[in-house]
């Protein structure tokens, strides 16, 4: 592989068994970057980094859920171990459940907040004494469009994702002087549950295609993963706590 805009970084990629964290994770490591594949399936991670290896990359799977104890700590270690530094975590760990509103529980609340909200801020707080260590870093939380949308049915999700993208614009702040800039991104890309969507409510989603100005799901490594390799480049290198939608203008921030 040819050297990217992140040759001699290293990356954490949750959530990168499928959908966005294997897009990204790909993109990453197609930029050059060595990729710690993390996730709660091992397996997927496998299949992830047998990806990036047949390309040319660098590339280990390392077992997170970061809902566990000591999970998180595990990945940041093997991740010092293999390649000696951290200079990118992309925290793309999520719960989504649909469920209406009147029928929302406690735990359909605490799922989403201990993998999207907490879980982002337990990784964040586990890699940036390393990056410091480094004089800086990227970090790249993924949020979504549907937090704009207010989409029936996905109330806890929303929720938690525009509280990611809070989280995302206060640790900006205190981490900036750190020299580690953290930003967010809202993607609408394929994934497994896209299938099932477009079965189960076929109008619903061709509704969706219809109100996307660019008329189609975004790619997962072409059009996700690229966007968060900008992030992660030094072309972005003036660019923190901000949220860019990477969603084909399906949703538009407001």
């Amino acid at each position: 592989m040819s050297e990217g805009s992140l040759a001699g970084k290293v990356a954490i990629v949750s959530a990168a068994g499928q959908g966005v964290g294997r897009g990204v994770a790909i993109a990453l490591a197609r930029a050059g970057a060595r990729v710690v594949a993390s996730g709660r399936t091992v397996a997927k991670c496998d299949a992830v980094v047998e990806e990036i290896v047949a390309i040319g990359g660098t590339s280990i799977a390392q077992e997170c859920d970061v809902t566990v104890d000591g999970h998180i700590d595990r990945c940041v270690e093997r991740a010092l171990a293999e390649y000696g530094a951290i200079d990118i975590l992309v925290n793309a760990a999520d719960d989504q459940r649909l469920v209406r509103f009147m029928e929302i529980t406690d735990e359909d609340m605490l799922a989403n907040f201990r993998t999207g909200a907490l879980g982002t801020v337990k990784f964040t707080q586990g890699v940036v004494p390393h990056m410091e260590a480094r004089g800086g870093g990227v970090i790249v939380n993924v949020a979504s469009g549907a937090g704009l949308l207010a989409m029936p049915g996905m109330g806890p999700y929303s929720a938690v994702k525009e509280a990611v993208r809070s989280l995302t614009r206060t640790a900006a702040v205190e981490l900036g002087p750190l020299g580690i800039r953290v930003n967010v991104i809202c993607p609408w890309a394929w994934a497994p549950s896209f299938d099932e969507w477009a079965e189960r409510e076929p109008e619903e989603f061709r509704g969706a295609l219809a109100r996307t100005p660019l008329g189609r799901v975004g790619d997962p490594i072409d059009d996700v993963g690229e966007g968060v390799v900008f992030l992660c480049s030094d072309q972005s290198r003036y660019v923190t706590g901000t949220t860019l939608m990477l969603d084909g203008g399906n949703t538009y921030l407001r």
